[in-house]
C-alpha cells in the first residue's frame, strides 16, 4: 500500500542553463518520499529518450516507477522556466504524454489504498487526462486524504474544471495569487483571506484550506481553527517547486496526526527550503530530518 500517489504531470524544467526534473504532483511525491512515505507518480511519458531518463531518476530518488505508463504517440512533457523579476513564465510543450493519462489496472489497484492522493489543475488541460484524474478520485477509499493543489498555469485552467477538482477534494491548498483570481471567478467578495477560505471549506465541505503567501508565510484553516505563520528569511535560487515541497509537509503532517499549526510550520519551512535550492526536486534528506527533530 502507498502513502501517496502525485497524480498528473511528470516532466522536465527546462532552465536556460540547465533542465531538471519537475511537474507538480510529481514534486509532492519526491519530496512525501524525502520525508519517509512510501510513494509513486501515476502519469505518462513518452516512448522516447526523455522519458528514460525520468524513469532512471525516479528509480535513482527512491520512487517507484510502477503507475508510469508509456506512450508510443506522444512524446515526454517539457516546460520552459523562464525567471522573471515579478516571477516565473512556463511554456508547456502541447499535447505531451501527460495529457493521455489512462486508469489501468496497476494505477487502479494502487488508487483503491493509497492513504493520500495529490492532484493539481494543470494535468487537466486535456480532455483524456482530465477526465481520467476526475475518474481515479473516484477510486480511492473514503477516509484517503484527496489534496488538490490547485497551482493555475495560465491560460490551462477553467472555472468547470476547479469546481469539479474542489467537490473531489479533501483539502485545498492555493497560494494568494490564486485566491485573487478564484474569487473573481467565482464571484465571492471578500476583504481578506480568511472569508474566502471558509466560503470555501463551506461550500465544498472540505476538510483543510492552506494559503501559501511567499515571504509573508502560509494560513491554514478548518471548520473549527485558523492559525498563520510567518515567513522565514531566505536567499531565493528559484521558487519552482517550492509551493509542492509546502504540499509535502503539509500532507506528511496530516497522516502524522500533528497539530494543525505544527504541521503548518513544517510546511512552510519545507516550501522555504526548496526555494533556497536550484530546481523543483533538490536532495534535502539530511535537511528535512532536521526540520523534523527540530519541530
Amino acid at each position: 500500500m502507498l502513502d501517496l500517489i502525485g497524480l498528473g504531470e511528470l516532466l522536465w524544467d527546462c532552465f536556460p542553463d540547465r533542465r531538471l526534473p519537475g511537474g507538480a504532483p510529481a514534486n509532492v511525491a519526491f519530496h512525501a518520499q524525502q520525508l519517509g512515505l512510501t510513494t509513486a507518480v501515476a502519469t505518462r511519458v513518452g516512448q522516447d529518450s526523455l522519458g528514460d531518463e525520468l524513469l532512471a531518476y525516479l528509480q535513482q530518488q527512491g520512487l517507484s516507477p510502477q503507475l508510469v505508463q508509456r506512450d508510443p504517440l506522444h512524446g515526454t512533457g517539457t516546460v520552459t522556466v523562464e525567471l522573471q523579476g515579478t516571477g516565473t513564465r512556463y511554456t508547456f510543450l502541447d499535447n505531451s504524454a501527460w495529457d493521455f493519462l489512462e486508469i489501468d489496472h496497476r494505477c487502479q489497484a494502487a488508487l483503491a489504498t493509497t492513504r493520500a492522493v495529490c492532484f493539481g489543475t494543470l494535468a487537466q488541460r486535456g480532455s483524456v487526462s482530465r477526465a481520467t484524474i476526475h475518474a481515479a478520485l473516484e477510486l480511492t477509499a473514503a477516509d484517503c486524504l484527496r489534496v488538490y493543489d490547485i497551482n493555475l498555469r495560465p491560460p490551462f485552467f477553467e472555472k468547470e474544471w476547479i469546481e469539479a477538482s474542489l467537490q473531489l477534494a479533501r483539502i485545498v491548498k492555493l497560494n494568494d495569487d490564486e485566491v485573487r483570481v478564484l474569487s473573481t471567478m467565482f464571484n465571492v467578495a471578500c476583504d481578506s483571506e480568511l472569508p474566502w477560505t471558509r466560503w470555501l471549506l463551506q461550500t465544498y465541505q472540505l476538510d483543510l484550506v492552506c494559503i501559501t503567501r511567499g515571504a509573508r508565510g502560509a494560513m491554514a484553516v478548518t471548520a473549527n481553527e485558523a492559525v498563520e505563520v510567518s515567513g522565514l528569511p531566505i536567499t531565493v535560487a528559484d521558487t519552482v517547486g517550492a509551493g509542492d515541497a509546502f504540499t509535502a509537509g503539509l500532507i506528511w503532517s496530516r497522516l502524522r496526526q500533528w497539530p494543525l499549526e505544527r504541521g503548518l510550520r513544517l510546511a512552510n519551512q519545507m516550501g522555504a527550503l526548496v526555494a533556497s535550492r536550484p530546481g523543483a526536486m533538490p536532495e534535502l534528506r539530511t535537511e528535512i530530518a532536521k526540520l523534523i527533530a527540530e519541530i
